[in-house]
Order: C-alpha cells, then structure tokens, then sequence
C-alpha cells in the first residue's frame, strides 16, 4: 500500500484552495496515523480532540466530505457498520470481520485489476470496491466464551 503523507493530502487541499484550519489539521493528522484502521467519524473526531479541542461530530463529517468529493479519502458505507474512511485509494479488497468490524486491506492480485478487466471485456472501469465478509484472524482465534453470544457459525468457518 502506498501510504499518503501528511504533506500530500494538505498539499492537495491548498491546491484546491481549501484553507487549513487547526480542525482540518487535526483530521487530516488522524486519517494519515489511523488510516489503516478504516476510521469511522467518532474515532476521527475523538483522535482529533486530543490534538485540538474544538473539533465537533459535524466538522469531522463536513471535512470528510470534502476529502471524499475531492478524491483524497474513500468513504466506505455499510448497512450495518458505521460508516468509515480509508486513504489507501489504490485497487484493493476489503476483507471485514463480521464479529469486531476490523477492516482489513488485500492486494488484488494482478488478474483481477481494473486495467485487466478493460482489456479483456471491454468494459471501462471507473470506481472499484471490493469487499469479503468474513472473520479475521483474532477472532477465530478467540476462546468461544470471548465471543459473547456473537458466535461464529460452524458453516462460517
């Protein structure tokens, strides 16, 4: 994964003539720091407090709007996580545990990339997003009593 700077992204919103308040800093800090974690807007939001204060729920989701529409972050919904954001925009699958909603990003290997799939069904590709459902690693690991009535299904695993 080619990890996006903090000097990147804020170069890339003064490019697009977005001032960089204290507020955006801090957010830009966090997504850079705890990208890998597919940060949802309360972790961001709680990460940037410890920097600057003055950083509300709405100021996250407006800042992370605007990273998103100018192609710097992707947000990724789901119909039953709480929305979270990632700064790895290269071709990758999303492997999600279905127990503790780790997000975990896998090279897609190179038969399966957007410039392969043009060639071969000449269909042009503009945004991919890949994702398996499943469970990571810790949590197949855990003692069943860990799992808490969240069991993993013996057909799941």
């Amino acid at each position: 994964m080619k990890k996006i700077t903090r000097e990147e992204l804020i170069g890339k919103l003064k490019e697009r003539g977005f001032k960089i308040t204290p507020q955006r800093l801090a957010i830009v800090d966090v997504l850079v720091e705890k990208g890998h974690l597919h940060p949802g807007a309360n972790l961001i939001r709680e990460e940037a407090r410890k920097r600057t204060e003055r950083v509300s729920l709405s100021t996250v989701y407006a800042t992370l709007g605007e990273l998103s529409q100018q192609g710097l972050i992707k947000n990724l919904e789901f119909d039953q996580l709480e929305n979270r954001y990632e700064v790895n925009l290269e071709e990758h699958i999303n492997l999600v545990c279905k127990l503790c909603g780790k997000i975990i990003d896998y090279h897609i290997p190179p038969s399966i990339e957007p410039k392969n799939i043009a060639r071969e069904a000449g269909f042009i590709v503009t945004d991919a997003r890949i994702e398996y459902y499943g469970y990571c690693r810790d949590c197949t690991t855990l003692p069943k009593s860990a799992h808490a009535g969240r069991q993993i299904r013996e057909e799941d695993a």
